[in-house]
């Protein structure tokens, strides 16, 4: 099997590869900061069972992997009151920081030019001491 370029198509590391190097990855103790003055956005987008057996960062916007592109878009009809525009600093968090960056490359897709993920994902930032908060029951 060959991809559009006559290429064999790209495993998953080699993928990781390419859409990483099209931007600058952030470490927690940063975007923690980021966060604390208004600079960025942390976007959470760990399934249910994650967030409740692991808690939450708080004041991160919760949006399942699955919506995160309709509620990002700017322009979009569902999007959140936070999506303000193709400028915003949106830091993308998963469990262990690799759906995030194929999260990302789809938010660049959509003009989303200043979106990165959390090198580490959550368990990064809990490991770091950052504060975490438990998921409302």
């Amino acid at each position: 099997m060959s991809g559009t370029n006559g290429q064999p198509p790209a495993g998953i590391d080699e993928l990781l590869e390419q859409v990483r190097a099209g931007y600058r990855r952030i470490e927690a103790r940063e975007a923690h900061e980021a966060a604390r003055t208004g600079e960025a956005l942390l976007v959470d987008i760990r399934y249910a069972a994650l967030r409740e057996r692991d808690g939450l960062i708080p004041g991160a916007l919760v949006i399942e992997r699955n919506e995160l592109e309709w509620r990002l878009d700017p322009r979009g009809s569902h999007r959140a009151p936070e999506a303000t525009g193709h400028d915003l600093r949106v830091v993308v968090i998963c469990n262990e920081g690799y759906a995030s960056s194929l999260a990302v490359a789809s938010l660049h897709q959509l003009g989303l030019h200043r979106a990165t993920d959390l090198v580490g994902g959550f368990q990064a930032w809990r490991t770091e001491g950052l504060p975490v908060e438990p998921a409302s029951p």
